[in-house]
């Protein structure tokens, strides 16, 4: 099983000089393979040309003596030894990096993350999903450097010191943590963040089984429902009736952040007073994004805690929710109101909350608990009774509903939480997507169970 470990590292002042040199020739080695691949594509492409005809007519834009092959992660990676035989240059700047200060697997994973990049962007990863098009790195901030390179030499109590190749001296590295024993060390990424250096530990322990999550049966015991609440306060909804808070970290420093941009912008470029003002935008940006990051681990832990084996969340389509609405104009071309302005400030909120980021914490988490989190469609959940075959949260406006038959009150955002567990138990009701009407229905199987969650968050007011 891998697992990674960052810690914040202390460099000298020579170090530093270093590393920066490191990530400089690392960025040109990545935007010349960049580049490489863009040019080839741009002379070696073919134009087709289909007439009226049956027939069809290819012309390309090159003679064929002229053609060369596709640069893959092998060709480019071979071109290595003769760069480092001489100086390079750097034409818009005339730099001379040396190649043979770097690691060469260092430089190699440089290739490789310029051979996933153009993959993901005509492919697809993994799961289909295609990226956009790859862009030239303004800055580059990660080096990669195998375990075969790096050495601990000394362990002192709340201090590590190793020495890696071909930079002089050691890391110092502060220990917060203790790094796990039994575990083999694969690979080191040093960072160069807003407020400092940090390395992160990549290890390996082959005597932990791997995790399959076929093995888990999810029942209405083992299995739990998390609703995206996103409304005030409230983060997230559970089908056990409990509410988690938000932190909503953007929301509460973006008039700070608006006046450090607004002060940086006012200042000439090149200045030392811009250069300051953008490493305190830089360390603010850091903050919001740390203290989200924290509520996503802090959120997850107090959901493995519940002991439950299988995790019900909505499959949101993140990219739509956060889409602009369409333009629309009169018949004489004048722009009219679409309601951007109050999108504008509901996008805000879903990327403050970063579910997706959240989703993939949480099955990070799950995963080491030997847990597992299944996404579902969540059409339907928000608006249908979970125990009772009917519609009644039709508005977004509705946030409770009193049903004087059983004589409880039902928070919208619980009852959501119940209906996605119970999709992922496949007991929810089959809905016609056109006419609106049930067609197939088993809430009577799940009624108890239902309403005593329901009459629980009552009785002991969990329901807000």
């Amino acid at each position: 099983m891998l697992l990674n470990y960052q810690y914040r590292c202390y460099l000298e002042t020579p170090q530093k000089a270093q590393l920066n040199n490191w990530l400089r020739i690392a960025q040109y080695w990545y935007n010349w393979q960049l580049g490489d691949r863009f040019t080839w594509w741009e002379e070696n492409r073919s134009n087709y040309i289909i007439p009226s005809g049956d027939c069809c007519q290819i012309s390309c834009s090159l003679p064929p003596m002229q053609l060369r092959d596709k640069p893959n992660f092998f060709s480019q990676k071979k071109l290595l030894p003769e760069k480092k035989k001489d100086l390079v240059l750097v034409r818009h700047s005339q730099e001379l990096l040396d190649f043979t200060t770097v690691p060469s697997q260092t430089l190699q994973d440089v290739s490789k993350r310029v051979d996933q990049a153009f993959e993901r962007y005509i492919k697809g990863d993994k799961n289909g999903k295609r990226s956009g098009k790859p862009r030239f790195k303004s800055r580059y901030r990660t080096l990669r450097i195998e375990g075969q390179a790096i050495k601990i030499t000394r362990v002192e109590k709340d201090w590590l010191y190793l020495s890696c190749s071909k930079l002089k001296g050691w890391l110092t590295i502060r220990l917060h943590r203790p790094l796990p024993s039994g575990f083999l060390l694969k690979n080191v990424l040093i960072s160069k963040k807003a407020d400092g250096w940090y390395c992160t530990f990549c290890l390996d322990d082959p005597t932990v089984p791997s995790f399959t999550p076929d093995k888990i049966n999810p029942t209405w015991e083992n299995s739990l429902g998390i609703d995206a609440v996103l409304y005030e306060d409230d983060y997230l909804a559970t089908s056990e009736g409990n509410k988690l808070p938000s932190v909503k970290s953007f929301r509460k420093n973006q008039h700070q952040l608006a006046k450090i941009s607004q002060s940086k912008n006012s200042r000439k470029k090149g200045t030392k007073a811009r250069r300051k003002l953008a490493k305190k935008e830089g360390r603010k940006h850091q903050q919001i994004a740390r203290a989200r990051k924290d509520n996503a681990y802090k959120t997850a832990q107090a959901l493995v805690r519940t002991d439950n084996q299988v995790f019900f969340v909505e499959d949101l389509n993140l990219k739509g929710l956060t889409k602009r609405n369409k333009v629309k104009k009169d018949t004489e071309g004048n722009y009219l109101k679409n309601g951007q302005s109050a999108k504008s400030g509901l996008n805000k909120s879903w990327l403050d909350a970063a579910f997706g980021n959240f989703y993939e914490t949480l099955s990070y988490i799950a995963e080491k608990a030997g847990a597992v989190v299944i996404k579902v469609n969540p059409a339907y959940t928000s608006q249908i009774l979970a125990y009772r075959d009917e519609f009644v949260f039709t508005d977004c406006s509705i946030r409770k509903y009193y049903d004087s038959k059983e004589e409880i009150t039902v928070d919208r955002d619980i009852n959501a939480s119940i209906n996605i567990k119970r999709v992922g138990l496949e007991l929810f009701p089959t809905i016609n997507r056109r006419s609106g009407k049930i067609t197939k229905s088993q809430t009577n199987s799940t009624t108890k169970q239902v309403l005593e969650v329901l009459k629980g968050c009552q009785k002991h007011t969990l329901c807000p």
